[in-house]
């Protein structure tokens, strides 16, 4: 048992993380002494390390297949856990699978098994098919945001995956939802609920903005003003939506980034990089990162548009007031418009007049080396700081990929260092550096 304690809080102080909050503590002792567990609890309070830090203890370091399958209703959702689990350092090899990732990249990394594996239910119901993994050792099946990878319509996938997994003896469901029923498919026999929805004491903000015009940009505009370069999300319903108003704050020099499902993966990545290294302070999104991203406590939400459900809405505003963290969501409304159900009684905010916001002292640096180069975060740091002759102020946030990295420098910097490091070497290696 001391061992197992001295274990954990070596994991944690890789994380970072201080000591585990009360319903990590709880999903610990739940998960490790129960077969079926569901785990309810808020958009950032940390489930992801909840259930993986029991499921490492159980991992049999001698066995050579897939042992842990995660099924995940998002790609960025794969990436977030791969992330997570690759900086805990135990040891054990994870991969994660997702569409729109070139398949003959699957096939390599799962050549050699990695004992966890993470993917949407789509991909992992391909591989399965093609025999690229073995599933006689997964004994342990985690349906992260389970709720999720229903209602985006993977069932079909999701019977056909899990009737292929014979000797699953453990499974854990994870959601920021509560009420959702449970399929009889899953094989969830009387399950141990650890519920912390109902605990959370809201220390959130919901104010409304009225708005003279229909279109609602120039007030938007104004309000951004008035956030003063705090990070925000700006949340609406669609696609076309969302470049409307991207045009609109690029015309008011607004610097922001986009997300939305239609978009590369790649553009949809260096955008969660951006935002959570202070590149941008702004993201204009759909309801797709309301949920299930790795990034940072924000202060503010701002709804230019109301999503048609209320879960939506309570999942978009979870993005802030995390933690017992304070926070403010804005629904932006136009006069003439009717109140929605659930922003009735909502204080009226006036907005007054701000300059635009300062542009951000931070760009983003991209390397051409990553992880499979042998390239480390240490390395990286090395060269900025010894050759680059930053100060410690001047290096932020370094994200290391499989085949590249990319790193937070501070912005009246950047174009010194990318003529100084481009086309230079890095552990034996020639690499590219430039700004995205």
């Amino acid at each position: 048992m001391a061992n197992n304690i001295k274990e954990q809080q070596h994991i944690l102080v890789k994380l970072g993380v201080e000591k585990l909050n009360p319903m990590q503590e709880e999903a610990a002792l739940v998960i490790n002494s129960s077969k079926n567990v569901v785990l309810l609890s808020p958009t950032g309070t940390g489930k992801t390390l909840a259930f993986l830090l029991p499921i490492i203890k159980e991992l049999d370091s001698d066995c050579l297949n897939v042992q842990v399958l995660i099924l995940v209703p998002s790609r960025e959702l794969a990436i977030q856990i791969e992330q997570v689990t690759r900086e805990m350092g135990t040891g054990f090899k994870v991969n994660a699978v997702y569409g729109g990732r070139s398949i003959s990249k699957d096939e390599i990394d799962l050549h050699h098994s990695p004992a966890i594996l993470i993917g949407t239910p789509g991909r992992i119901a391909d591989h399965l098919r093609k025999g690229t993994f073995l599933t006689k050792n997964i004994t342990t099946l985690v349906l992260d945001e389970f709720d999720k990878s229903l209602e985006v319509g993977f069932k079909d996938e999701m019977i056909e995956i899990i009737a292929s997994l014979r000797m699953v003896n453990k499974r854990i469901l994870t959601s920021a939802t509560k009420g959702v029923s449970i399929p009889k498919f899953v094989g969830l026999e009387s399950p141990k609920t650890i519920n912390y929805l109902t605990n959370k004491v809201s220390l959130l903000n919901v104010k409304t903005v009225i708005s003279p015009t229909k279109d609602k940009l120039e007030i938007l505009v104004e309000l951004v003003c008035s956030l003063k370069n705090e990070p925000a999300i700006i949340f609406c319903n669609f696609r076309d939506t969302i470049e409307m108003v991207s045009e609109y704050l690029t015309d008011n020099n607004i610097n922001h980034g986009c997300f939305y499902g239609s978009m590369e993966q790649r553009d949809r990545e260096r955008t969660l990089i951006k935002f959570r290294n202070g590149t941008h302070q702004l993201i204009v999104a759909t309801d797709l990162a309301a949920r299930g991203l790795d990034i940072p406590e924000i202060k503010y939400i701002i709804h230019y548009q109301l999503p048609l459900k209320r879960d939506e809405f309570t999942h978009r505003n979870g993005r802030t007031a995390r933690m017992k963290s304070e926070g403010t969501a804005y629904v932006i409304q136009w006069k003439n418009e009717k109140p929605s159900d659930f922003t009735q009684n909502c204080e009226i905010e006036i907005i007054k007049k701000h300059p635009s916001p300062k542009p951000s002292n931070w760009k983003t640096l991209f390397i051409s080396g990553g992880r499979k180069d042998k390239i480390s975060k240490g390395d990286i740091a090395g060269l900025f700081f010894k050759e680059g002759k930053l100060n410690k102020d001047e290096l932020g946030t370094i994200e290391l990929k499989s085949d590249c990295a990319f790193v937070g420098v501070s912005a009246s910097k950047a174009t010194e260092l990318i003529k100084q490091f481009n086309n230079s070497k890095l552990k034996k290696r020639k690499i590219r550096v430039y700004a995205v």
